[in-house]
């Protein structure tokens, strides 16, 4: 086999991730029907301040996104939920916070400094730059000698036209494959998926994920330092520490929540894969011989989280690795996904990873990592699951599942309710559109909005502010008293809010009570304000 074949394959079997190899066939898959489309998605997101792009005012930079107003309380309730399920509910997890810049040692042994890596190519003719392992291909069937189409990943309407246009072919007589499957001397007859002529990609070759950066003022090889592509290895490092200073015994846990950098050869679908993104780790460490049955029970019990904050069954998936798709260090390791509208992706892995990385860390730095067993007298290096998730890819996938666009009867708040389909902008005779977002309450950014019924009588607005301000200690609220009151509970269904209290002129006049309006239905229930509060908290708290 020659140099560059050797390459080729080497790429296409070591440097992949197994989730990434395993993922091939995941990603020809087409999104299901969906209720929404990205395009109305990220206009939503702008239009209500939930994402921006980064340093727009300059033109923005690939793969970097700020959170909004709503956003950010958006990925603070979501952290918080995750918070709350891993730890407080738990005796057995504690947290940490570790640095984003750690010694460069730590990424030695890890094996990020060596292994981190993509497959890249390039287009010699658009200057265009692909992840290898991203890229699918049209392929004859039975041809040999046809030229060959490359496309983005879930997207090869593109490469089909070309089929028509370029080879005068139908594209139902080509099968799609793998790009890493297609040899290196058939690359001459490979046209990219921006151009319409054959030989323009490079061959693929590795790139390091890492950022790297230098600590201090002179920029030489001894001041070489990385920003953390994850946020596990502080765990691992702070083990020793943690175990001396809490009194968990095995199993117990460590989790953190924080910033984690990849340098994405080509950042795509919005939020969903970037250059910077938050993480929420959970590093389980257990007795060895016990990864079968806790990693079932981490899997089930991440499940269960995806559902109470949002995420319906259905939507969800499992991708249980096996065989050479395992990390050659892992006995399991199983993929959360979610049916997004530009395909079925992975949210969050769950990998027993054995005793991998702390036996890694203590060969490296010579400094003990195990755990003495007082009641048995045994003393082991503990072996780990790990259960590790995005918050932007759940913030995003939260706000795909909330989003709808409903026919609501013209004029109304309520009665019956059509869901809008999907491409479909005029309401039907008699209906008027409601844009809302059925966010769990749980995580939507606004809990409550309170309203006074008018904004000139000051009695109501006394009232109204009064209970915001009594409100607010507790949870976010949206104070609104401008414009009449349907259009208020339109903006609050905009941005998902999931209840409206009306402070009118009974509340004031006669029973002291409030107008709860829900977001979902649209039902309206009048309640003394002495139960206002106890009301809320059964709905909105985890």
């Amino acid at each position: 086999m020659e140099f560059g074949a050797l390459v080729h394959a080497f790429l296409a079997f070591v440097l992949l991730d197994p989730p990434n190899r395993l993922g091939h066939s995941r990603r020809l898959m087409k999104a299901n029907d969906y209720h929404v489309t990205m395009d109305a998605l990220v206009s939503l997101c702008k239009r209500r301040g939930f994402i921006f792009q980064t340093s727009e005012i300059y033109g923005g930079i690939n793969g970097f996104w700020d959170y909004g107003p709503l956003g950010v309380e958006l990925k603070r309730n979501i952290k918080a939920c995750w918070w709350k399920s891993m730890t407080q509910l738990r005796e057995d997890v504690v947290g940490l916070d570790s640095s984003i810049i750690m010694h460069p040692r730590v990424w030695e042994a890890s094996g990020h400094v060596g292994n981190f890596k993509d497959p890249m190519l390039d287009c010699r003719e658009t200057k265009s730059r692909y992840r290898a392992d991203q890229i699918f291909v049209l392929k004859h069937k039975t041809d040999a000698e046809a030229l060959m189409f490359a496309f983005h990943e879930n997207a090869p309407a593109p490469a089909e036209k070309k089929v028509k246009k370029v080879a005068k072919g139908n594209a139902a007589d080509y099968d799609q494959v793998a790009l890493l499957d297609i040899p290196l001397e058939a690359y001459t007859k490979l046209v990219g998926p921006d151009t319409n002529e054959p030989g323009t990609l490079t061959e693929p070759r590795a790139f390091n994920l890492m950022f790297k950066t230098y600590v201090g003022p002179v920029e030489e090889s001894s001041n070489v330092a990385y920003l953390r592509p994850e946020t596990a290895q502080g765990i691992f490092a702070q083990f020793g520490n943690v175990c001396s200073t809490v009194r968990n015994k095995v199993p117990f846990g460590i989790a953190q929540i924080g910033k984690a950098f990849r340098n994405e050869i080509n950042p795509r679908n919005y939020t969903f894969r970037s250059r910077e993104f938050e993480q929420m780790e959970l590093e389980f460490f257990i007795k060895p011989g016990t990864d079968a049955e806790q990693h079932e029970y981490w899997v089930a019990e991440r499940l269960k989280w995806y559902e109470k904050v949002g995420l319906p069954e259905g939507r969800m998936h499992r991708d249980i690795h096996e065989g050479d798709a395992l990390a050659h260090y892992a006995s399991a390791c199983t993929d959360i996904l979610y049916d997004f509208p530009f395909g079925t992706q992975e949210l969050e892995g769950i990998a027993a990873r054995g005793n991998f990385d702390l036996t890694q860390h203590q060969n490296t730095s010579g400094k003990k990592l195990e755990y003495h067993d007082e009641a048995t007298k045994e003393t082991y290096i503990p072996h780990v699951i790990e259960p590790s998730a995005g918050v932007d890819r759940i913030a995003l996938a939260l706000l795909c599942e909330a989003y709808r666009i409903e026919w609501i009867p013209k004029g109304k708040d309520g009665g019956e309710v059509l869901t809008a389909e999907v491409g479909v902008e005029r309401a039907p005779e008699g209906y008027e559109a409601r844009t809302v977002l059925r966010f769990s309450p749980c995580i939507a950014p606004y809990k409550v909005a309170i309203l006074p019924l008018v904004k000139n009588k000051e009695p109501l607005v006394e009232k109204a502010r009064g209970l915001y301000e009594q409100l607010s200690k507790r949870w976010k609220c949206f104070y609104d008293q401008t414009g009449a009151i349907g259009r208020r509970y339109r903006r609050q269904d905009e941005i998902g809010t999931p209840l409206c209290v009306t402070v009118d002129f009974e509340t004031i006049e006669e029973d002291d009570c409030v107008t709860i309006r829900d977001r979902d239905t649209m039902k309206q229930i009048r309640l003394p304000i002495a139960e206002l509060e106890a009301y809320i908290a059964n709905i909105v708290d985890f």
